[in-house]
């Protein structure tokens, strides 16, 4: 018996330092991003709090309080995108801020660059393959030189680039406070149909016509032939919009990465981003943040095939061709997309 009592007291002790443990761990995730989360989106870097090491200082220092002319005007323009995205955070807190705490799982999409110091939130359709090969050269330490020499399948290979959610907590937290962080928006509704254009109209995509496009033909279309079902190789954009906006699609699973919203990829509510560059601007952009990393004079960022591009004018054509029903479904669900990065309302809209 006595035996027994001591052995239930020794399990008690194990369970209590593994508690305190999780605990511990928990707790930290909420201190640092409760930290983030209020004051300060407007904080100064350069408090005792958030000191930067060597490297990611002087772009921060440059970005916030810059020393060369070349960066003033830039500087402006970056404070008020990153006013807009806080403004619109405290706006509407109840649904940008549904979660109180990210854990790293939710961080997949952060490429981090040690040697730069640089952190960049990728968004499908919003140059992000440029961007990960530009990722690529930053912190390949001189294997690569030429980010168009890399072949685009390489720079979605996951193994090719460092996601902040591979790294422990405590180092999560010091490069969230250290590092510079970016990221680069779109207007979304043109992001929304190049990633219909990209995925559902070109015949290479088979991956996604099987995981999708079979999903919503056979959802939304009545009377589909058995080549359709099988294939769905075919979905119109119509049927795209119903799946988008449909309260089950949600409940099955999160959006694919290609039509989520930024502010879920990237959670601006949570984590304070630096620079908030534009696919509208986006060479000057770019280019902006290579100066800040110190590599503007020996890397330049891409240029891209304009011709090809989604512009507003597809866009409204796509539109045209759903209900204004849809299209106001389809506001609501990226409605923070565009008030967070000061997107107007596209006058082809017909919101009910």
């Amino acid at each position: 018996m006595k035996q027994t009592l001591l052995d239930l007291m020794r399990m008690s002790r194990i369970c209590r330092m593994v508690l305190a443990t999780c605990l511990g761990s928990f707790i930290l995730v909420i201190f640092y991003f409760q930290s983030m989360f209020q004051p300060v989106m407007r904080r100064n870097p350069f408090t005792a709090e958030g000191c930067c090491r060597k490297g990611s200082k002087n772009a921060l220092q440059e970005l916030y309080n810059p020393t060369q002319a070349e960066f003033s005007a830039a500087a402006v323009l970056h404070q008020a995108r990153r006013d807009q995205v806080a403004d619109t955070c405290r706006a509407h807190s109840a649904s940008s801020r549904k979660r109180r705490v990210l854990t790293p799982s939710d961080l997949k999409h952060l490429v981090v660059d040690e040697e730069h110091e640089l952190i960049y939130c990728y968004v499908p359709k919003v140059a992000c393959t440029n961007w990960k090969r530009v990722m690529m050269v930053l912190s390949s330490r001189g294997k690569y030189s030429d980010p168009m020499e890399i072949p685009s399948n390489e720079a979605h290979v996951p193994s090719n680039l460092k996601t902040l959610n591979q790294y422990s907590i405590s180092d999560i937290n010091h490069r969230l406070k250290s590092y510079v962080k970016f990221l680069f928006v779109r207007e979304p509704f043109e992001r929304l149909v190049s990633a219909y254009r990209n995925k559902f109209t070109l015949r290479y995509n088979t991956s996604f016509h099987k995981r999708y496009g079979t999903k919503i033909v056979r959802r939304y279309r009545k009377n589909a032939t058995t080549e359709a079902l099988q294939s769905g190789a075919d979905v119109k954009f119509q049927e795209f919009a119903e799946y988008l906006v449909d309260p089950g699609t949600q409940r099955e699973a999160p959006l694919n990465e290609h039509w989520q919203t930024v502010y879920s990829l990237c959670h601006p509510c949570h984590i304070h981003y630096d620079l908030v560059g534009k696919y509208e601007t986006l060479e000057e952009d770019a280019n902006y943040v290579l100066k800040l990393a110190g590599v503007g004079n020996s890397l330049r960022f891409p240029t891209y095939a304009k011709s090809t591009r989604t512009t507003d004018q597809m866009a409204a054509m796509f539109f045209n061709n759903i209900s204004s029903q849809q299209q106001s479904q389809l506001y609501q669900l990226y409605k923070l997309d565009f008030l967070m990065f000061n997107y107007s309302i596209p006058s082809y809209l017909k919101l009910q």
